[in-house]
């Protein structure tokens, strides 16, 4: 910078006349050079110190958006208020000490381009603006007394004329001084470090009106505003977890609690950070005031002695020491009430951090009882349904009773579990209650078949129920038992015609068959495994009806006779199953009965099923060699 204005001061003189570059120029003042000489850097915090400050600052200040997040609880909302308050009280100080130090930093880039310029150059270009200022009022003297003469018009053309070059050269040195003031990288510097700060202030939306940017008529001074008290929360006393609660509300609470308590942590931590760096920046400007105040010490004995030019240039230092003194004491005074604002900050946060600590503690305490309890009612029915399992085992020895219990303990168990759990999660019964009655209304409008089906199950399973093995039928199907399902069975499809012998095929039938009249389902009671079969026959008219009837139950009688033991027992197997009166022997029957075409005899007699198309056939070569001697 020196050697830039060094080339123009050469410039200047070498476009000047030479006689009037060896004008001396005056002195600048000795107070402002002794005052620049004994304090060579006034500032206190460099410009990239001041928006790593402001940074830091503004960053976290913006935390207070986490908080109003966290704040959930009127408690919540006390503290939040008091720290927004707090928050913008430190951030205007920040901006206080941000612009103060900015100050300084000013005066500095003056004092130190005052300094540069104190050179030959340029008090020879200030000595020879003078000089032209001093020719220019003299040549518009001289033109004011010419007259208005033809002679002196011309006069006054000439002088016009050398007024106009003069006007040229005030013009050049103006533009010369002008560009080496913009050029001045401190000054330069200073601008902009003071325009980022502005634009810093610029940038938080929500700051307090004091942080602003500052107008040319606003001053620089240290804020007042009185820090409050802290705030202090009442003792949480639990009663803000509710007794009423679910597990899955309480474990959702304590998770929110958990999160905000670290969140409240984080903050903290941000605002020790933070704490930490004022305190550490609060040393320079202490040291300075010291220092200050010792040389304005030192200043206030020399001047017991001083006398005349001396007596005002200590004066002027004194008056220098003074500003240096204001400008420090407002960069110092709000570093000093943001630590006693920090410090508050962070007691609020420490109540709210043990509030909520309080409150987790018994969020947990109330999760960890209920879910004891829950962990301890599903014990008593799992282990209630073992004992009835066991008592099953041994008590019930029959094979279909012993699995329809255990089916109904499973299902009774399961329904017994799924209740507690629901129960136990449910926050308020009522809304459970109608949530659940709306489920169930849904499912059986969407599930109807399949709730058919299920009970149908229980049905087919009931004493006269079916088994694996049992031959049904149900409709034209006749068929065993090969699987019987929650839902459904399946039928192994058996010839109802000869023989009982498998079809090949599989036929499935939905358990709501029970609750449809069209198809009935015929079952073969267990232990019996015989039909009835009947035959009608058509008697010769004028014949013996009476002897034919004899005839036809002698020949069935003997047909039958091989089975007649087997199918007796079966009968009183059937009356003890059914503890029914009504049941018939298992002997051949011949009934006479008259018929438009005469007289008809209905035969009916037991077949065992294994042989019945083989005794069929018997019958009826018995049946017709009755009738064909007869004839």
């Amino acid at each position: 910078m020196r050697s830039s204005k060094h080339a123009w001061g050469i410039a200047a003189l070498w476009l000047l006349p030479a006689a009037w570059s060896a004008e001396p120029a005056p002195q600048a003042p000795a107070a402002t050079a002794s005052a620049t000489a004994s304090s060579p850097n006034i500032a206190v915090l460099s410009g990239n110190q001041i928006v790593q400050i402001l940074d830091e600052t503004v960053q976290w200040y913006r935390t207070l958006g986490a908080q109003q997040q966290s704040s959930s609880q009127p408690s919540d909302l006390l503290i939040y208020y008091a720290n927004q308050q707090t928050a913008g009280q430190v951030v205007a100080l920040a901006f206080d000490i941000a612009r103060a130090n900015a100050e300084l930093l000013s005066s500095e880039a003056s004092a130190e381009s005052a300094a540069a310029d104190n050179t030959s150059a340029a008090q020879a270009t200030d000595a020879l603006q003078l000089k032209l200022k001093a020719q220019r009022q003299t040549i518009q003297a001289e033109m004011t007394a010419a007259g208005s003469t033809a002679e002196r018009q011309a006069k006054r053309a000439e002088l016009q004329g050398e007024l106009d070059m003069i006007n040229a050269r005030l013009n050049l040195l103006d533009n010369m001084q002008q560009f080496l003031s913009e050029s001045n990288t401190k000054t330069a510097s200073v601008t902009a470090l003071k325009a980022h700060i502005d634009a810093i202030a610029a940038s938080i939306p929500t700051a307090p009106a004091a942080i602003q940017p500052l107008t040319a008529a606003t001053p620089v001074t240290p804020a007042t505003t009185k820090p409050g008290a802290p705030v202090t929360l009442p003792a949480p006393t639990g009663a803000a977890v509710s007794t009423q609660a679910g597990i899955w509300e309480l474990g959702s609470r304590v998770l929110k609690l958990r999160t905000k308590e670290r969140t409240i942590l984080a903050i903290d931590h941000s605002t020790a950070s933070l704490e930490e760096t004022f305190r550490t920046i609060r040393t320079a400007p202490l040291e300075r005031l010291k220092s200050l105040t010792t040389q304005s010490d030192a200043l206030a004995t020399q001047a017991d002695s001083a006398h005349g030019p001396a007596l005002k240039t200590i004066r002027d230092q004194l008056d220098t020491l003074a500003w240096l003194f204001q400008q420090t004491s407002a960069i110092w005074i709000p570093m000093s009430k943001e630590g006693v604002l920090l410090d508050q900050y962070r007691h609020n946060l420490k109540n709210w951090h043990d509030a909520i600590a309080h409150e987790y503690q018994d969020a947990l305490r109330e999760l960890g009882i209920r879910l004891a309890i829950l962990i301890g009612m599903l014990a008593i029915v799992f282990g209630g349904g073992d004992l009835w399992r066991r008592l099953i085992l041994r008590y019930i020895q029959e094979p279909r009773r012993r699995h329809q219990q255990l089916l109904v303990r499973t299902l009774a168990v399961w329904i017994l579990a799924v209740a507690v759990v629901a129960l136990t999660f449910v926050t308020e019964f009522s809304s459970f209650a109608a949530f659940a009655g709306l489920i169930t209304a849904g499912l059986a409008v969407a599930m109807q078949s399949v709730l058919l089906s299920m009970v149908g199950y229980f049905l087919l399973i009931g004493k006269y129920g079916l088994r694996i093995g049992d031959r049904v039928q149900i409709g034209a199907v006749s068929g065993e038992v090969i699987s019987l399902g929650l839902v459904r069975m399946h039928l192994m499809e058996l010839n109802p015609q000869g023989p009982l012998e498998a079809t090949g095929r599989v036929v499935a039938f939905p358990n709501s068959i029970v609750f449809q009249a069209a198809n009935g389902l015929f079952r073969q009671i267990a232990g019996v495994d015989f039909v009835w079969h009947e035959a009608t026959l058509a008697l010769p008219a004028g014949s013996d009806y009476a002897a034919i009837k004899a005839k036809l139950l002698g020949a069935l009688n003997e047909v039958l006779s091989e089975n007649h033991e087997e199918l007796t027992r079966q009968t009183q197997q059937l009356e003890k199953a059914t503890a029914s009166t009504t049941v018939v022997k298992p002997v051949p029957q011949v009934q006479l009965r008259f018929s438009p075409a005469g007289v008809e005899a209905l035969v009916r007699y037991p077949v065992h099923l294994q042989n019945q198309a083989d005794t069929d056939e018997r019958v009826s070569q018995a049946i017709l060699k009755v009738l064909t001697e007869q004839q």
